[in-house]
């Protein structure tokens, strides 16, 4: 990691992991799909320790679950300190990348070859991680839906916010 990646804090600026995280998540799901893919959501990014400036990154990347079109693909981060020789799980993150064809179509995805008991409980906890997205996506549209703010003014006693608008 080089000075120009580091932010206002001397770390190494979160958005430039996320470039790499997404460079690699592409990759990853594109060698497995033997096709163009493109990033349709990131599901949980985790920054677990800073990287400075100088330490050696490196991404690593694989496919916990596929769908019919859809790959899920976990990603972590491990920085290494060359000269203290330490080495660190910095980030760990989900991406959700689709596979087109020639027409920016979905495109069907190979089925996955689970070859160890990791890979078996990893496209398990995927198809759970699908589940659980899908219900945060209803329970979020719900809610949306719901609240009317002069109907639920009791739950912001105790926030730290003021209300300063005319009705």
């Amino acid at each position: 990691m080089i000075p120009a990646y580091a932010n206002f804090g001397g770390k190494i600026h979160g958005g430039i992991l996320l470039s790499l995280m997404d460079k690699v998540a592409f990759a990853c799901a594109s060698k497995h799909a033997g096709s163009y893919c493109v990033t349709v959501s990131v599901d949980t990014v985790d920054f677990l320790q800073p990287i400075e400036v100088g330490e050696l990154v490196s991404l690593n990347a694989s496919v916990h679950h596929v769908g019919k079109t859809s790959m899920l693909v976990g990603i972590k981060v491990v920085s290494e300190n060359v000269t203290q020789s330490t080495v660190r799980n910095t980030n760990i993150s989900f991406f959700t990348m689709v596979s087109k064809d020639q027409y920016d179509k979905p495109k069907m995805v190979p089925g996955l070859v689970l070859e160890t008991e990791e890979e078996v409980k990893r496209f398990i906890e995927g198809i759970e991680r699908k589940r659980m997205k899908d219900a945060y996506k209803q329970g979020i549209k719900a809610l949306r839906e719901e609240v009317v703010p002069m109907e639920n003014l009791d739950k912001l006693k105790h926030e730290r916010c003021q209300i300063d608008w005319k009705k």
